[in-house]
């Protein structure tokens, strides 16, 4: 990645033939389950991005006064699924028209964002984001922030693999079961075999 931006000391190593995205669509739990499910989507870490603090906890991102946004750091390989087709996945599987909401959620920490950390991959963003806009495909404009990535910290190990791990719980059956179905209904062909 010679065109990667110098990154605070808060970043992860990136395995080779891997290109990583951060990005913030409401709920973690939520978004890290739309991208668990597509092919050459290696690993999805939820965590906060964007903040004031150094290793905020989750009760302090609760509060909507550090600056993070609650966010999934995606691993994927651009020979199996482009940035593109991540985006586009992206957009269609949260409300990126709303301003720091997502349905029930609502705060900063909530905010559709991108954390880039190329830049390619703000050029790609910011394409597409006007394009979805002139298109007209959301009613309200795009509010989705594209921002260059300054920290990422893993959230707390509860938060990893929620909806796999907790598939029966009421928040994920009537909130991330929805959005899984909608992403296998409009992107089956994206999807890993199961």
């Amino acid at each position: 990645m010679s065109e990667s931006l110098n990154l605070p000391q808060t970043t992860v190593e990136i395995p080779e033939g891997l290109e990583m995205i951060t990005l913030g669509g409401g709920c973690f739990w939520c978004t890290e389950a739309v991208f668990q499910r597509l092919q050459g989507v290696e690993k999805v870490v939820s965590g906060y991005a964007g903040g004031i603090i150094k290793q905020p906890t989750y009760r302090q991102i609760c509060t909507g006064t550090t600056g993070h946004a609650e966010v999934v750091q995606v691993y994927y390989n651009p020979q199996k699924i482009s940035l593109a087709e991540l985006l586009e996945v992206f957009w269609a599987t949260h409300d990126p028209t709303t301003l720091n909401r997502q349905g029930a959620d609502v705060g900063p920490q909530y905010r559709s964002a991108i954390f880039y950390t190329q830049e390619s991959q703000k050029e790609v963003a910011q394409q597409l984001k006007k394009e979805l806009n002139e298109a007209g495909v959301f009613e309200q404009p795009i509010v989705t922030e594209i921002t260059a990535f300054s920290n990422f910290y893993p959230a707390e190990d509860y938060h990893q693999e929620y909806f796999n791990l907790n598939g029966m719980q009421p928040y994920c059956q009537f909130v991330i079961k929805p959005k899984v179905d909608k992403l296998k209904k409009h992107f089956a062909e994206k999807l890993k075999s199961q």
